[in-house]
């Protein structure tokens, strides 16, 4: 059957909210292996340049397409910029002087890097939400995250501390809950969204039950329906090598994507009564309600009316 389809225009960002924010735009490492990088934030062109023994820049270019050498002179001023984490942030507007932080990060002995920058044809949000979600793992992640019948998602708390929406009291039952996992184990849970589109976890390590690893998720918001999905560890592990834990990351965030890329619409829906919510979904609609209260209207789909049309016109 022939599926008629009416794609959405792209458009620049206009939402003061998220042009002042810092924003993941590449890995550190992969500016300075592989040279000047194009890509996209919130609808506007960037080059980031800074090969090694430079300094990072981060300039608008407003008539390079993505992917495509940088031409001489066509630059904008450079944009503000940041690293963190291991990765370069910018912003379009005007940021805070830093970002937020992870105490974890610090700690010296743990393994901390960027584990996969991965595209995405779906928004921001919709990445958000997919890593909140506790009750896909026994179904999308069978056999690692998750593994039927164990298929409850107990009851746990949602609420606001200073600023940040933190999930505590999660805990499902994990058959591979890290590579450096040797048995299945119950794993606790807490999830932290310090930035509208950096979602972390804290779970319980393999190596030392008393405390937690920390895994993040740096969406960078492209365009309304397009993401990178820059992958963060902070981990406990004195066995495995970078590429082993790696791949093991890969292979979750494989089983994911297909899954995003086909969720209709692609803009994630604010309004209540848009998709019906279940018991599980407390965090997402705590985080649906806070882009609300902060004002967003890019990537996402704000209007009851508006989202009927538009779930048709985003149909791949």
């Amino acid at each position: 059957m022939l599926r008629l389809e009416t794609r959405m225009p792209e458009r620049r960002c206009s939402d003061p909210v998220l042009e002042n924010l810092w924003h993941p735009v590449a890995a550190i490492p992969d500016v300075r292996e592989r040279g000047p990088i194009t890509t996209q934030l919130l609808g506007e062109k960037l080059v980031i340049s800074g090969q090694a023994g430079e300094e990072i820049v981060v300039s608008e270019l407003p008539d390079v397409g993505i992917g495509g050498p940088a031409v001489e002179g066509s630059r904008a001023p450079s944009l503000p910029v940041l690293e963190s984490f291991g990765f370069v942030w910018t912003s379009l507007g005007s940021p805070p002087e830093t970002l937020f932080d992870i105490p974890e990060f610090h700690e010296p002995d743990r393994w901390y890097e960027n584990s996969g920058s991965f595209g995405v044809h779906t928004s921001a949000g919709r990445v958000v939400e997919n890593f909140l979600d506790l009750a896909h793992f026994p179904f999308v992640h069978e056999g690692y995250l998750g593994e039927r019948p164990y298929t409850e998602v107990k009851e746990y708390s949602v609420g606001i501390d200073n600023g940040e929406i933190w999930a505590t009291g999660c805990e499902f039952y994990q058959p591979i809950a890290a590579v450096s996992a040797t048995d299945g184990q119950v794993t606790k849970y807490s999830y932290r969204l310090a930035h509208p589109f950096c979602p972390l976890l804290y779970k319980t390590s393999p190596l030392d039950p008393e405390r937690f690893d920390v895994i993040g998720i740096f969406v960078q918001p492209m365009t309304e329906v397009q993401t990178c999905a820059h992958q963060f560890l902070c981990l406990l592990d004195e066995t495995n090598d970078d590429a082993t834990i790696k791949r093991f990351q890969a292979v979750i965030f494989g089983q994911d994507k297909p899954i995003l890329e086909n969720q209709v619409p692609k803009r994630l829906p604010l309004e209540p009564r848009a998709e019906t919510p279940i018991k599980a979904d407390k965090t997402s609609i705590q985080y649906r309600r806070w882009l609300t209260e902060l004002g967003v209207s890019y990537g996402v789909l704000r209007d009851e009316t508006k989202q009927a049309v538009t779930a048709k016109e985003e149909v791949q």
